[in-house]
């Protein structure tokens, strides 16, 4: 019995010593092919917009970046984070300048318009307006946006968080957007009016929605804005936000309507009176969700509890009520959890370490050198501190990566160039501030 034990120390010490790195990650980590993501799109950012093109099914995404308008396209809603992107429009007159918020990509007519919000080059917010983009190309990549200019009706009020949607038995096109009633902040109403195209107002602008209920008027000024359109089985969705968007009070509420109704009176649409999606499971201030085609919500929340206008955006996927057409959005996804990723999209290879770590060290073999995605489930170690990683493959620095401060992991995808055989891929701290890594998904980047 002693021999035996002796052999066997004997082979796993020289097992060991010869393939030191593979090892070191078997034995600190756990290796699973999972077909589960965490459900964490981007570190930076607000107001998201992702729309599923029915016909390539490719994902096309943008969000607020205050001073231009960058476009996303994925083959997978949960790379959009690094997918391809395009700078299509950087400001370039005075009257949409500075402060550019919410932009949304809507393919209308075989055309490709962009919707967004800019203030008057001094950046004022009382000079907020609507403005519009068109690409003719049937590809958005493809060729230029167009400034088309001011979209608003006489009253040419302040106005943000714009969205066009066609009526799926008229084709009729509708403009929804969060405005103020007269020229002073002190509430936003949402507002609904009739286009005669893309890029043109034809009729007076009609109030569809104000803040009435004690979820939407705890703070000042009161605030019913990000309106996003989706119809389900003859009922057109209205899904908004409400409450102040910098506390951790914000929340999504539904407002509906019905194909047949006459969509500019008033009393066609019908707000719940409890919110649809509101803080929990250690997020807050959930708003501005899109939701795509295939039932999923992309939407934003605090990045830490307090944060206000730093945020994060993240997604999953909601349920439809098909007795009267109106999406569950249910409650927030515990964003410490796995959930399983949208069909089609492919599956990883997880390093799950047995307890979280500072600077860990994975061996992974692949059979084909090429490109690679890894998605590393990062947060900092200290509160309010960001901290930078540096990734090492085969012992040669390959980049760094920022993990901003949050309450929660998040999932930061990093797109690596990967030896045919076994690759040593290792994370360190840079600086003072510590930070730890409790998981990495490894898979080709398509």
């Amino acid at each position: 019995m002693f021999f035996f034990q002796l052999l066997l120390l004997y082979f796993v010490t020289s097992v060991h010593s010869q393939y030191w790195s593979r090892n070191i990650s078997e034995l600190s980590s756990r290796y699973s092919v999972v077909n589960t993501f965490y459900p964490f799109l981007s570190q930076t950012g607000a107001d998201p917009w992702v729309f599923k093109h029915p016909i390539n099914n490719l994902y096309y995404a943008t969000k607020s970046t205050g001073n231009n308008i960058i476009i996303w396209r994925s083959r997978y809603l949960s790379t959009l984070d690094i997918a391809e992107n395009k700078v299509i429009w950087i400001p370039n007159n005075t009257t949409a300048c500075r402060e550019i918020w919410a932009p949304e990509l809507h393919l209308i007519q075989k055309k490709w318009y962009v919707y967004f919000a800019a203030t008057t080059c001094d950046g004022d917010n009382a000079h907020h307006r609507m403005f519009v983009l068109e690409n003719e190309n049937e590809d958005p990549f493809a060729g230029e946006f167009e400034f088309r200019g001011q979209l608003t009706d006489a009253t040419n009020k302040w106005a943000i968080d714009g969205t066009v949607f066609e009526h799926p038995l008229t084709n009729n096109l509708y403009f929804i957007w969060s405005g103020w009633e007269g020229d002073v902040d002190g509430m936003q109403i949402l507002f609904i009016a009739h286009l005669s195209n893309p890029y043109t107002v034809d009729s007076r602008r009609v109030e569809i929605a104000r803040p009435m209920y004690a979820w939407e008027i705890n703070h000042t000024p009161y605030v019913n804005e990000g309106p996003e359109v989706i119809i389900h089985n003859r009922t057109i969705n209205l899904v908004f936000s409400a409450s102040g968007s910098w506390t951790n009070d914000y929340c999504m509420g539904l407002i509906t309507a019905h194909t047949d109704a006459d969509l500019m009176n008033p009393t066609s649409w019908i707000k719940r009176s409890n919110p649809i999606l509101k803080s929990g499971n250690g997020l807050f201030g959930p708003g501005h969700g899109s939701l795509t085609s295939n039932n999923w919500l992309i939407f934003h929340t605090a990045a830490y509890n307090g944060s206000g206008w730093t945020r994060q955006i993240r997604t999953q996927p909601f349920q439809w009520n098909e007795t009267d057409g109106t999406p569950i959005l249910g409650t927030i996804q515990n964003p410490n959890l796995s959930i399983t990723l949208p069909p089609g999209e492919m599956q990883r290879h997880r390093y799950q370490l047995d307890s979280p770590t500072s600077n860990p060290s994975f061996s992974i073999e692949v059979n084909n050198t090429g490109w690679y995605i890894i998605s590393v489930q990062v947060r900092s170690k200290t509160f309010m501190k960001d901290v930078r990683y540096l990734i090492t493959i085969n012992r040669k620095d390959y980049q760094t990566i920022d993990v901003l401060y949050s309450d929660n992991w998040s999932s930061i995808l990093v797109s690596v160039e990967c030896q045919h055989g076994l690759n040593t891929v290792a994370f360190s701290v840079v600086g003072a501030v510590m930070g730890e890594i409790n998981s990495i998904d490894f898979f080709p980047q398509i």
